[in-house]
């Protein structure tokens, strides 16, 4: 298909109409020229393809099918290869019902547990964002079908979403909010992109042609589509010129009609629209003609692969006294509801109509599982009869597993938490079951972090998540011991709300949102404080033991165009099968800049059977060692000394070794009358043409009279020195007592620079 041809046969009205869907989930046909209408879809854990009556908040009814795990349980997985495989049958579904794109991954970054949205985004951390979100689109676009990677961009809370402004540093945009894009688009190509509803520095996403065109385009080399989210769209006419190509859903021909008037009155070049018409078409026909309508859907295989995915991503938090897994020859009792009807996705427009639901209570029929009630989802409350009956039937059994989590209400799109608690009626009732039966342990339905008053008095915590509709199946095999749990936390869980670092600001002033913790996001700001956690970044337990051995680089020292190799040995050192989650990070030794004690760029999962050992291999590259240098407008290695950990959490590092990079690009200093001898020393070339003249000062200070100095010589000169190094250069010639005159200073000033 010959794309710029058939955009010039366009009027300038259909040019204008292609540019805004046909209706609530279409594009824009043009049957004149023969182009076809294509469907998009909400997804991305399953489809939620509306037949009728359309809506993106999840309030109608969907047709049915397969509800996979939320991301917040994916990521948990720690399996770039999971993600693919998940990624093929939902590609599978959306050619199954001609479905050109599907509406997702979402890829914001988890900065406060409180976001509405966290069920549906992977992580606090960039890295794993980006690399799973990677895997995730190369599986569905493996089908022929398209993702929209969503949202563009910094939206990471629920909170007057559609007006507020996300001030963020471009540092922090770079380091934390952009590369769980910035990888996807680089590696996997997806399709579309969707941007998000708010200002970014005050600009809407919708607007910003730094956003969508710079960045997206130019830098990282997106070559499909940028669709609104739906009603995002702010000055439609700005929004061309921004690289804003698809407005969803159908303006009703309002916003069609401004692009005509700015065209004709020269307000917007034509060749601007030219473009948003030809990316589109692209993509249409890239679905067109690879469409595949007679591809089957088998949800019944779907439902158990949903299965399969949630118990690799189920996370162990606690097993004391290896309580879990549990005996099938022993009574066990169920309690709480959800149980019997478990909370396995969130609410709105990823909300799925499923076809199939399994409860843990129904997939341990025929075992000797007993069932209390507990509590109430609808009502939310935990009776004295309640409890009683749970207390009970807890003290006649080896052990009792109390199934807990939030609520439909507590997590949604549209609005954020309030708090970081689970309903004060579970809490009473974990209490309660755990004061009449040792072997409690308790199961997590949620998709963000909860905090945990009763830790102490459980022995186990299993992190479920939000596990799709098959998440009954997952948890009994779990609990069982049929599979070995190797989830590990994909976000860090802090002791209290008030310990996250964007507790003070999250949220914002009206419409104004400050990112004041930059880029100390999740475990970054924790290990930096060296502050007590819940549970750790990167955290897990297995039914087996696993022993990290024989760390080696492939060299110790490298310059920033290399690339460095780190070689592990993980070995299965327990007496069952698991998996290993082997995770890698870099931290930079002594940086000029702040930054984090260390941060993700590597990692894996390991299948080993009992005794098997293993050798795991990363690459890494330039911008693991490197960071955001505003000055630059690019990423710098600091030449220096780094650190490569490796173990299974950001807190369980065993092993390390260290590198030398040196750094390709030298930072452009500028040195005048207000700079101070600390920054002119740090430069070994000011260093020498000021030196001399430090020297002099510094003797002159030592040798002063009238003032009480230390006894010490070397306390006295560690004095002078301390003191001087915050000196502005200008002070020689009020202090240097006539070392150096004004036009001599201003000359050796203009060598430094030179």
């Amino acid at each position: 298909m010959d794309i710029k041809k058939l955009v010039s046969q366009m009027t300038l009205e259909e040019k204008a109409g292609l540019l805004s869907g046909g209706d609530f989930w279409h594009t824009k046909a043009v049957e004149r020229l023969g182009i076809p209408a294509t469907m998009v879809s909400d997804g991305p854990h399953g489809l939620r393809k509306q037949d009728s009556a359309a809506d993106h908040l999840g309030v109608n009814e969907s047709i049915k099918a397969v509800c996979f795990p939320a991301a917040s349980a994916t990521a948990a997985s720690f399996d770039k290869d999971l993600l693919e495989k998940m990624g093929q049958a939902i590609g599978e579904s959306c050619q199954h019902e001609a479905l050109s794109v599907i509406l997702g991954p979402a890829v914001n970054i988890k900065r406060s547990p409180l976001c509405g949205r966290n069920f549906e985004y992977f992580s606090e951390d960039p890295y794993l964002t980006g690399k799973l979100a990677a895997a995730y689109i190369r599986g569905v676009q493996s089908k022929n079908v398209g993702v929209s990677i969503k949202h563009f961009a910094a939206n990471s809370q629920e909170h007057r979403r559609m007006s507020s402004t996300s001030d963020v540093d471009e540092r922090t945009l770079r380091e934390i909010y952009f590369p769980g894009f910035e990888i996807p688009v680089k590696e996997s190509k997806p399709w579309t992109v969707m941007c998000s509803y708010n200002r970014i520095n005050g600009v809407f996403s919708s607007d910003n042609r730094w956003l969508l065109t710079d960045v997206l385009r130019d830098e990282w080399g997106f070559d499909g589509y940028v669709m609104s989210d739906w009603g995002a769209v702010a000055d439609r006419v700005v929004g061309v010129h921004a690289g804003l190509d698809l407005e969803m859903p159908a303006s009703g021909g309002v916003n069609d009609a401004k692009i005509v008037a700015a065209v004709r009155d020269g307000k917007l070049d034509e060749a601007d629209v030219d473009l948003c018409c030809e990316r589109i078409l692209n993509i249409i026909y890239r679905f067109v003609e690879n469409a595949k309508p007679d591809t089957p859907w088998d949800k019944e295989a779907q439902h158990l692969l949903s299965a399969e995915i949630a118990a690799e991503c189920m996370v162990l938090l606690k097993n004391e006294d290896n309580v879990l897994p549990l005996s099938k020859n022993e009574d066990v009792v169920f309690i709480g509801e959800f149980a019997e009807r478990p909370r396995f996705q969130g609410g709105g427009s990823s909300h799925i109509n499923c076809c199939n639901i399994t409860s843990a209570v129904e997939a341990s029929e025929g075992m000797l599982v007993d069932y209390a009630q507990g509590y109430s989802i609808d009502r939310d409350e935990a009776t004295d009869a309640m409890i009683a009956e749970a207390v009970e039937k807890a003290r006649s059994c080896k052990a009792a597993v109390v199934f807990a989590g939030l609520p439909d209400a507590y997590e949604s799109e549209g609005y954020d938490r309030t708090h970081m608690r689970l309903p004060e009626c579970q809490n009473r009732l974990i209490e309660a079951v755990a004061a009449a039966n040792p072997n409690t342990v308790v199961v997590l339905h949620n998709g963000s972090p909860v905090e945990m008053p009763w830790i102490d008095r459980v022995k186990g915590v299993l992190e479920a998540y939000l596990g799709g509709q098959a998440v009954g199946i997952a948890t009994v095999k779990i609990l069982f011991g049929d599979v070995n749990p190797s989830g590990h936390l994909p976000e860090s869980f802090p002791k209290k709300l008030s310990d996250n670092p964007s507790y003070l600001f999250y949220g914002g002033e009206g419409n104004r949102t400050e990112y004041r913790e930059g880029i100390f996001v999740g475990y970054r700001y924790y290990d930096k404080k060296d502050m007590e956690v819940l549970f750790p970044f990167g955290h897990g337990l297995s039914y087996t033991t696993f022993e990290y051995s024989n760390l080696r680089l492939s060299a110790e020292k490298i310059t920033d165009a290399d690339t460095l190799t780190a070689t592990v040995t993980v070995k299965n050192t327990g007496s069952r099968a698991g998996k290993a989650v082997v995770q890698l990070y870099v931290g930079d030794d002594e940086s000029t800049p702040i930054r984090p004690v260390r941060e993700l760029k590597g990692f894996d999962k390991a299948a080993l059977a009992p005794g098997e050992s293993r050798d795991i291999s990363f690459t890494l590259d330039k911008r693991a060692f490197a960071y955001w240098n505003t000055e630059l407008r690019d990423w710098h290695v600091e030449s220096g000394s780094f650190t490569i950990s490796v173990g299974d959490s950001s807190r369980s590092l065993p092993l390390y070794a260290r590198v030398t990079v040196e750094g390709s690009a030298e930072l452009p200093r500028h040195y005048d009358m207000n700079s101070i001898f600390m920054d002119i020393m740090a430069d070994p070339k000011a260093k020498a043409i000021f030196a001399p003249l430090f020297q002099k000062m510094h003797d002159s200070f030592s040798g002063g009279e009238g003032e009480e100095k230390p006894e010490d010589p070397i306390i006295k000169d560690e004095m002078m020195d301390a003191m001087l190094q915050y000196f502005p250069l200008r002070n020689l010639l009020s202090f240097g007592e006539g070392a150096v005159s004004e036009d001599a200073l201003l000359e050796l000033i203009e060598r430094a620079n030179a």
